[in-house]
């Protein structure tokens, strides 16, 4: 269910347009893969996580997982949940850090209170302003939705829902089921931020997104963070899945070394 970065159009609910064929198609173009990087970057940016420590994320609506590549790099742990089992399958078979659900975030998110210390989600809430089935009312899908959202985040966390609205009237439809469930709309441009549990409101502001890529790249770099896909990079994220338990290759020094292209 995760997006690509531009206005989706309706084509029936997303665990049916998704499937084997298309799930693929969509996590092995480049172009789909950087954006969603860049703006999974940025919700994770505005969740204003504490520095030093891990934390536990939830993504909603997190496709074949490449929202959550951006998560595990930035030291997180997180469980993701989407409708589609094609999209899953693909994430599977990329062996994500993530735990994965197959689940209707219209039904509600199935966990405990507290659970998250905070939750993103691109381009995935506006499938609920759809009424796919006749049982489907999208007041009532986005209240259950947000109710649960809300329980499910620490105090003081918050959620950053990347969407896009088809016109005004499910703007104000998301964003009053949002408020009603509790949460407070603190970001509103091309992301929504909703801030719940009794924290202080941030100013809105607004996204420039090609200027924010490039200070964020600076940025990171700044920190002394390792460069994706570099060496060190690779290494860290070997480590992380031996502490996960998962079986790892042995490093060697040919770890992280480009491979010279073939003719």
């Amino acid at each position: 269910m995760a997006g690509s970065g531009r206005r989706p159009e309706h084509r029936g609910p997303p665990e049916l347009f998704y499937d084997e064929t298309e799930a693929r198609k969509y996590t092995q173009n480049s172009r789909v893969a950087e954006i969603q990087a860049q703006m999974a970057a940025r919700a994770v940016e505005l969740l204003a996580l504490p520095e030093g420590r891990p934390c536990l994320l939830l993504d909603v609506g997190c496709g074949s997982g490449l929202s959550g590549e951006h998560i595990s790099d930035e030291g997180h742990c997180w469980v993701g949940l989407d409708i589609s089992r094609a999209m899953l399958d693909v994430a599977v078979e990329r062996e994500v850090e993530g735990d994965l659900l197959l689940a209707d975030m219209g039904h509600g998110v199935p966990f405990r209170p507290g659970s998250f210390d905070g939750c993103i989600s691109i381009s995935a809430v506006q499938w609920l302003c759809n009424a796919d089935k006749k049982s489907h009312s999208p007041p009532k899908r986005l209240y259950r939705f947000f109710s649960t959202l809300y329980t499910a985040l620490a105090r003081g966390s918050r959620a950053v829902l990347q969407l896009y609205p088809e016109n005004s009237e499910q703007l104000e439809l998301i964003t009053a089921q949002a408020m009603r469930a509790g949460f407070t709309v603190l970001y509103l441009c091309l992301n929504f931020v909703f801030q719940g549990l009794g924290t202080e409101c941030a100013d809105g502001e607004e996204i420039h997104q090609a200027k924010f890529t490039n200070e964020r790249m600076r940025f990171r770099n700044a920190k002394g963070k390792s460069v994706k896909k570099s060496r060190d990079w690779i290494l860290e994220k070997k480590e992380r899945r031996r502490r996960q338990g998962k079986e790892v290759r042995a490093d060697t020094k040919y770890t992280g070394r480009k491979r010279r292209p073939q003719f």
